[in-house]
């Protein structure tokens, strides 16, 4: 029977990453699931996930920086409706995706030794969710 929990965030003000690891390996562990696949899902239009280094907070920087270098937020946007940091966040959460699929195995998420699951805000601050949804096998 698959398992469903939402993440709630509050993000910082401009763009930030923020490292929701703990809370998905949290879902993992009240789900029960042993053995299966955990989908993770940002249900937003300006915001995304993506799997990359946590260990140093440079990381986050740069990625944040070249992402702004790849889609500055500027005036010139077709789509306006609010503002034009919300249209650069459109285009940024369009390149970095708003989903992920993670193998469980042994009650856990499969990372590799550095990875970390992140969840990038292009248009903060706001109130987030991550839904997670843990399908598999129990003991």
């Amino acid at each position: 029977m698959p398992t469903f929990s939402t993440i709630e965030l509050q993000t910082s003000p401009g763009e930030s990453l923020t490292n929701i690891t703990d809370k998905v390996q949290q879902a993992i562990k009240n789900s029960g699931v042993k053995e299966g696949l955990c989908a993770v899902f940002a249900p937003h239009t300006t915001a995304g996930l993506t799997l990359n280094s946590a260990i140093d907070p440079r990381t986050a920087a740069d990625l944040i920086l070249e992402l702004h270098r790849l889609v500055p937020t500027r005036v010139d946007f077709q789509h306006t409706y609010d503002t034009p940091a919300d249209a650069a966040g459109h285009v940024k959460a369009t390149l970095v995706g708003n989903s992920a699929t993670l193998i469980v195995t042994g009650g856990e998420v499969v990372l590799g030794s550095s990875q970390s699951i992140l969840f990038f805000e292009f248009d903060g601050p706001r109130e987030r969710k991550v839904h997670v949804q843990v399908l598999g096998m129990k003991d």
